[in-house]
C-alpha cells in the first residue's frame, strides 16, 4: 500500500507543487501588470513539461481506447481541483463526440456538492475511493485514471488499490516526480509544473496542465475510437442550432458540397456520418447506415479510404 504523508516523497513540505516560486515572492507589491507577467511567464513553461511525458499519455491513450472498444468505461478521479477538471472534460465528451455518458464518468471526492463546494476532507478517505468506484461496479474492463497534482491524495490512492485489486488498467496523472500514485498505476504521467506562483495553489500551474493533459487523452481516445474523420467532429448530434449549423459545415466540408446541399443531404441522412458516406459514394441512406455499421461507424473505413 502507497503511503500518503509520512515517507519523504510523499511529505507536503517536501513536494515541489509546495516550493516557493523565487520570481513571485514579492509578488504583492507589484503593479497590476507585473504581476500579470510573473503568472503569464509561469504559465508558459507548462507546455515544455507536458512535452517528456507524451510516451506515457499515448500509452494510456492506446490501452483505454481498446478497452472502451470493447465496452468497457473510463474513470477519471480525483479531489478538489483535479477531480473538478476530470468531471468537467468527461462531461463534454458526449455533446461533442456524442458518445455514450457512461463511456467516460468524472469521479470527485465529495460527490457532485463538491464541484460547487470545498469539501475538503473528503480529499483525505481512501476508503471512500475504493467505495465510489464499487458504486459504479467496476470491472477488468474498465479504466481509471487517477488525477493528484501532489500525487498523494489518500482518496485517490485508495480508488487506484481499488481498481488493481480488480485488474482493471490504471493510470495516473499528478505534477510532482516519483509520485506515490505512480506507483500503483500500471501508466504514471507525472507532468512536473514546478512551483506555483501563489505557493501551494496547484489549480494554477498544476491545474492547467492536468487540464491540457486530459484534452490530450479524452481527444486521443475518441480519434481512436472513430469519432473523428480529419479533424473533424463527424459524430457530433445536431440538438440545438448551433450544433446544427456545425453538423451542416462539417458535411459541406468532408463531402465537398455547398452549404444548402449539406442541409438537404442532413436532413436525408438523419446524422453526419451517413449524409458524407451518402455523398462521397452515391448510396441511399440504407446503404450508407449499413457500411457505417459493419465498419463500427469508422468513417474512413466505411469510405473505403487509405488511413482506415
Amino acid at each position: 500500500m502507497a503511503c500518503w504523508y509520512h515517507e519523504p516523497n510523499c511529505m507536503l513540505e517536501n513536494l515541489v507543487t509546495e516550493a516557493t516560486l523565487p520570481a513571485s515572492r514579492n509578488i504583492d507589491t507589484l503593479p497590476t501588470p507585473q504581476l500579470l507577467g510573473v503568472i503569464h511567464d509561469a504559465d508558459r513553461t507548462i507546455c515544455d513539461a507536458i512535452q517528456p511525458e507524451i510516451p506515457r499519455i499515448a500509452a494510456a491513450v492506446d490501452r483505454i481506447s481498446a478497452l472502451l472498444e470493447a465496452g468497457g468505461r473510463l474513470f477519471y478521479v480525483g479531489a478538489g481541483t483535479s477531480g473538478r477538471l476530470g468531471v468537467l472534460d468527461a462531461s463534454e465528451c458526449p455533446p461533442t463526440y456524442h458518445c455514450p455518458p457512461e463511456m467516460l464518468q468524472g469521479i470527485i471526492a465529495g460527490g457532485d456538492f463538491a464541484l460547487r463546494h470545498s469539501v475538503e476532507r473528503a480529499e483525505d478517505n481512501p476508503d471512500q475511493g475504493r467505495a465510489d468506484l464499487a458504486a459504479k461496479a467496476l470491472s477488468s474492463r474498465d479504466a481509471v485514471l487517477g488525477i493528484a497534482a501532489s500525487g498523494r491524495t489518500p482518496y485517490v490512492v485508495g480508488a487506484l488499490e481499488y481498481a488493481r485489486s480488480l485488474n482493471a488498467f490504471t493510470a495516473s496523472l499528478s505534477s510532482v516526480p516519483q509520485p506515490a500514485i505512480g506507483a500503483i498505476a500500471d501508466v504514471s504521467i507525472a507532468v512536473v509544473t514546478g512551483p506555483e506562483v501563489i505557493t501551494g495553489s496547484t489549480r494554477m500551474r498544476a491545474g492547467t496542465a492536468t487540464k491540457l493533459v486530459l484534452n490530450m487523452i479524452s481527444t486521443g481516445v475518441m480519434i481512436r475510437l472513430g469519432y473523428v474523420y480529419g479533424n473533424l467532429m463527424v459524430n457530433v448530434e445536431p440538438t440545438n442550432g448551433k450544433l446544427e449549423d456545425r453538423a451542416r459545415r462539417i458535411i459541406a466540408e468532408a463531402a465537398g458540397v455547398d452549404y444548402a446541399r449539406a442541409a438537404a443531404l442532413l436532413t436525408e441522412a438523419g446524422s453526419v456520418r451517413a449524409a458524407i458516406v451518402m455523398q462521397k459514394l452515391g448510396v441511399t441512406r440504407q446503404e450508407a447506415e449499413a457500411r457505417l455499421l459493419s465498419a463500427s461507424g469508422r468513417l474512413r473505413a466505411a469510405l473505403g479510404e487509405n488511413g482506415a
